[in-house]
């Protein structure tokens, strides 16, 4: 499988990119160097290899829950850039 200009229009627009046409020739040549790897990929030999849930072997260290005063609101708010009705307080991002 390649990749031509039109296919990277069209990557382009359902990711919402703006891709100049500059650079086109170098996304696409980009793009089919990622599909050579993935190719690759397939060429591993994956028989007898048990699937991993994580890479990591070891567990996670957990720590015991402590209860604490609470209560703290101001101190934590002090800290806060904005602030209203003892809330953290964000720019609009919704219309």
């Amino acid at each position: 499988m390649s990749i031509d200009i039109e296919t990277v229009d069209k990557i382009a627009f359902l990711s919402r990119l703006k891709i100049e046409d500059n650079v086109k020739d170098a996304t696409k040549e980009e793009f089919n160097k990622i599909i050579q790897w993935v190719d690759q990929l397939k060429e591993v030999k994956t028989d007898n290899v048990e699937p991993l849930i994580s890479v990591n072997e070891n567990s996670i260290q957990l720590r015991e829950d402590e209860v604490t005063q609470g209560q703290c609101s101001k101190e934590i708010l002090a800290n806060a850039p904005m602030k209203e009705y003892g809330y953290f307080a964000v720019p609009k991002v919704v219309e």
